[in-house]
Order: C-alpha cells, then sequence, then structure tokens
C-alpha cells in the first residue's frame, strides 16, 4: 500500500513537472538557448562595418555617460542595449525616429536589417571552441495589437519572436516569465532584470535582447602563479587583489605602448573573440581618467591600429567578478532621446497608433575574469507603456583600467567596462 502510494505520488510529480515544461515551451517565444536564425539576404561587407561602427560609436558615448555618473567600476553590453534598441527603432517615426537614429548611429532601416541580422547570426553561429550567444523577444499583451509588419520585421531580421502575457491581470507572473526566460538565456547570470513596481497594468510591450559569452584564454595563466598583491586604486589607496601572472615563453601578444598608455590584446581560444586593455601608464603619471578624456571611437582605432605582435617578458592580470546595473533613461534622454520617454513619443509604427511610450530601459551584466578564462552575460529590457617611456614589455594592470571584449570577425565591441577596484 505505501509503495503503491508512493509510486502515485512520484507520477503527479512527473506529469507536473512535464505539464510546466510545455507551460514555458508554450509562454516562451522560442528556446532560450537556441535563438532563431535572422534573414541576412542582401547584408554587405560594407553594411557589416556600417552597422558595427555605429555599435562602437554608441558603445563609447554610453561608456562616457556612465563613468561619468559614478566612480566605480563600470561594465554593460553595448550590443545588448544596441540590439534591444534596434527592434524599437523600428517602431519609430518622426522625432522619435530621429532622436534614436542618431543617439545609436543607425542607418536607415534599409540598410540596418539584412546587416544586423548578418552580425547576430555571426555571433550564433556554433563554435565548439567558445560559448557566445544573442536572442531578442517581445513581449506584448495578450489582446494588444502590434501591426503585422512590425511583428514580421523584427522577427525576420532581428530573430525577435513576440510571446502573448498579460500584464493587466497577471503583472508578477508576466514578469517572472520574462525574468526566468533571459536568466536561461544567460546561463543563471542575469537573474531578476526586471524588479517588483517596473511592469504595471499599462504595460503592453517589453523589448528584450540577452548576450552570453563563455571563453578559455588561447594562453592560459597558472593558478599556482596567481598571488595577492596591491592593486591601486588611485596613487594613495591599495587593496589586496589575486593577481594573475604569466611568463610568456613562446607567444605573442597583439601588444602597443604610447607615451602614456599600454595597449594588450588577449585572444581567448577561437581567436575570433578577444579581450583589449588600455592600461594608463603609471610612471608617466597619466591616470585612468585622462584616458577617459580621450577616448573616441577614432583614437581607440589609431591606438588599436598601433598593436604589433610583441614577446612580453611579464603580463600581471587581476582576477575580478562583478555585477552592475542601470536604469538608463537619464542617460540615454542625456543623449538625445528625450521624446521617447514622454507623452510626445511616436511609435506608431509598432501599433498604428501614437500611443506608447517608454517607460524604462534595464540593463544588467556580470563578468568573471580568471585564469581559465572569462564569463560574460548582459541583458536589457525596455520596457513600453501607454502614453498617460622605454617599453620593458612588463604588463601590470595593477592600477584602474578600461577593458574590451570584441567580436574580431566584425569588428563589433561586445561588452566594455572598466575596473576600478576588484575588490569591490
Amino acid at each position: 500500500m505505501i509503495r503503491r502510494r508512493s509510486l502515485i505520488i512520484l507520477v503527479l510529480a512527473l506529469v507536473v513537472a512535464i505539464g510546466i515544461g510545455w507551460w514555458t515551451l508554450f509562454v516562451y517565444p522560442y528556446s532560450p538557448k537556441r535563438p532563431p536564425r535572422a534573414d541576412d539576404t542582401g547584408f554587405t561587407k560594407e553594411g557589416v562595418q556600417l552597422v558595427s561602427n555605429g555599435n562602437n560609436l554608441f558603445s563609447i558615448d554610453m561608456y562616457k555617460k556612465l563613468s561619468e555618473a559614478s566612480s566605480e567600476n563600470v561594465f554593460y553590453s553595448p550590443y545588448s542595449i544596441f540590439s534591444a534598441m534596434a527592434m524599437t527603432y523600428e517602431g519609430a517615426n518622426g522625432e522619435t525616429y530621429d532622436e534614436i537614429k542618431k543617439v545609436f548611429h543607425f542607418p536607415d532601416k534599409e540598410k540596418l536589417r539584412p546587416n544586423f541580422a548578418r552580425i547576430y547570426n555571426e555571433i550564433n553561429r556554433e563554435v565548439g571552441d567558445y560559448e557566445l550567444r544573442t536572442g531578442n523577444a517581445l513581449w506584448v499583451q495578450k489582446d494588444f495589437p502590434l501591426l503585422e509588419e512590425y511583428k514580421t520585421t523584427v522577427e525576420k531580421y532581428y530573430g525577435g519572436k513576440a510571446a502573448n502575457l498579460d500584464f493587466v491581470n497577471e503583472t508578477e507572473k508576466s514578469r517572472e516569465t520574462i525574468n526566468k526566460f533571459i536568466e536561461e538565456q544567460t546561463n543563471g547570470k542575469i537573474k531578476d532584470l526586471i524588479s517588483k513596481g517596473i511592469l504595471d497594468r499599462y504595460t503592453r510591450l517589453v523589448i528584450t535582447n540577452a548576450i552570453y559569452f563563455k571563453g578559455t584564454w588561447k594562453w592560459e595563466f597558472k593558478k599556482s602563479d596567481t598571488r595577492d598583491e596591491d592593486f591601486y586604486v588611485n596613487p594613495k589607496e591599495t587593496v589586496k587583489v589575486p593577481m594573475m601572472y604569466m611568463k610568456p615563453e613562446k607567444a605573442e601578444f597583439n601588444y602597443a605602448e604610447t607615451e602614456k598608455l599600454q595597449i594588450l590584446e588577449l585572444p581567448y581560444k577561437g581567436d575570433r573573440i578577444s579581450m583589449i586593455i588600455l592600461l594608463p601608464k603609471k610612471e608617466s603619471g597619466y591616470t585612468l581618467k585622462d584616458v577617459e578624456k580621450e577616448l573616441s571611437y577614432e583614437n581607440l582605432k589609431k591606438w588599436l591600429m598601433k598593436m604589433q605582435k610583441t614577446k612580453l617578458d611579464a603580463i600581471y592580470i587581476p582576477k575580478f567578478t562583478f555585477k552592475t546595473k542601470y536604469f538608463l533613461k537619464d542617460a540615454l534622454t542625456k543623449m538625445g532621446m528625450k521624446t521617447s520617454f514622454s507623452g510626445n513619443a511616436d511609435f506608431s509604427k509598432i501599433t498604428g497608433k501614437k500611443d506608447l511610450f517608454i517607460s524604462n530601459v534595464i540593463h544588467q551584466a556580470f563578468i568573471d575574469v580568471n585564469e581559465k578564462g572569462t564569463e560574460a552575460a548582459a541583458a536589457t529590457a525596455i520596457v513600453m507603456k501607454l502614453t498617460a617611456i622605454k617599453p620593458t614589455h612588463i604588463f601590470r594592470a595593477d592600477h584602474p583600467f578600461i577593458f574590451i571584449i570584441q567580436d574580431k570577425e566584425t569588428g563589433s565591441i561586445l561588452f566594455m567596462g572598466r575596473l576600478v577596484n576588484p575588490a569591490e
């Protein structure tokens, strides 16, 4: 009798588990780790470069806004924000369209679509050496009519399939569904992207992007060589951090020096993705703030062009892990996107009416840099509501620096940040 009761309980538990599984598949627009392919028919090499340049120009603009806002560590995915806003741009009209285009350096939609699709497909191309994927989605109030042309365009060129939720009657359940989907997309690294209170009964559309990367260094650091050492937060303050060390025997790295700056590229296995570090020279008196003043897309390109294959005597990089979360309404408004967040917003190419405005742009990111490699993830949600000296060849990153994770094949900056204090 006891065995039979246990068997019944086990069967019921399996039925519930299967039911939950089918429910998530039904609600989700697609399997979180298997984003659909976009239609990149008509892309060109020049077009991909044009879109990539737009992403990179926005990367620098956003970095400046985030770094000015605080003195803490910065980390974000310009690609994630760029992707979510590209889908929003598809629905914009008039002054709203013009402002988004200017802030994000978007080309006209006809050029953006196939070339964005190409970059998106390249990011999602399966490679055995590393994990890299990105996915887009539209989360729509179940009885809210979107223009069929808008839905078709977003799905075709951005892989952004739509899923229906009930923000009006099941606000909390809808929030949890979106957050769970993002969490699965990012291997559990981005949790609770949308906090309680962000969504309400007036929410009609949430546009999301997620990006995840996990790569192993082409030349790994030995854990046994990691030591606690001083990291100079500023000339007067130090903190103890685990400092990774490498004495390259045969490896040559892309490297450059200017009078005030050391630039190092650390490749991941597969040679497509790499990390760039812009390190001020302590002995020159040059600081992170000095780098940030000179930082522009043009200067970044000039600095990177100076790099050459170089045999380094030693490399020191701190291990670090941290998370960030940003609410980007104020930053984007200051950058020139005023209309989108106001009652004058015109997203009539989404619904055919001027009945939506952006209430929130939320971005969350995670990075872990260790001896083996790097794991990074980020997600963006756009919530739309109804309108109502001589080189020594030693690279010691023991003071604040800027770092970039780039896709070398398309030239796109995927992640960007600064490390001010690895102990935080």
